[in-house]
């Protein structure tokens, strides 16, 4: 039986990756953050707390707080991003919750691509952020045997202190020192 599943001969195969894996959130500045590669969870989700809804320019918009390492607590990074939607989503135990929803780029070893990624607290889980079926689907098989085959984090050797960052703006150096500029849509973001 062929493991693999048919593709036509003039595309590549999909690259394979683990159950889990670490994933890097650019636009967040998170170099690393561990996520579960859950194909049974049709969403994505972020763990997040201090969620706050806002409107800006009759827009909405949602700031929250993560904490993109595992089992700890002393790195947080406050971030403000569009609001795409509220949407209901019944988590592992069965509960319902309805939970906003933003869009982020995700880059997992060259790859790197845009999701839509649902806020919720995951406290009590094992991984910070879970990536869905969907944010996969088309991208990349999953062995779910094994863990880290696009590649294990990198040691960090500096401690971050708390930043705020803005979703859709990016920092730009020009002569005159760092300022921050509107980020450019991309294909896909219905913005």
């Amino acid at each position: 039986m062929n493991p693999e599943p048919s593709r036509p001969k003039d595309k590549p195969p999909l690259p394979t990756i683990g159950w889990r894996e670490w994933l890097s959130i650019p636009e967040l500045g998170v170099p690393f953050i561990k996520a579960k590669v859950d194909t049974g969870a049709r969403s994505s989700a972020l763990h997040a707390f201090d969620i706050r809804p806002f409107m800006r320019r009759g827009r909405e918009f949602v700031r929250f707080t993560i904490h993109p390492l595992q089992r700890s607590v002393r790195e947080t990074i406050e971030v403000e991003a569009p609001l795409l939607e509220y949407r209901s989503i019944r988590d592992s135990g069965g509960k319902q919750e309805l939970r906003p929803v933003i869009f982020l780029t995700v880059k997992l070893g060259d790859e790197e691509w845009r999701i839509e990624v649902t806020l919720t607290r995951r406290d009590a889980m094992g991984f910070r952020m879970l990536l869905g079926r969907q944010a996969v689907r088309g991208r990349f098989l999953v062995d779910p045997g094994r863990s880290y085959r696009v590649g294990k984090k990198k040691k960090k050797k500096k401690k971050k202190k708390k930043k705020i960052r803005k979703l859709g703006a990016r920092k730009k150096t020009t002569a005159s020192g760092p300022r921050t500029v509107p980020h450019t849509h991309q294909k896909g973001d219905p913005r």
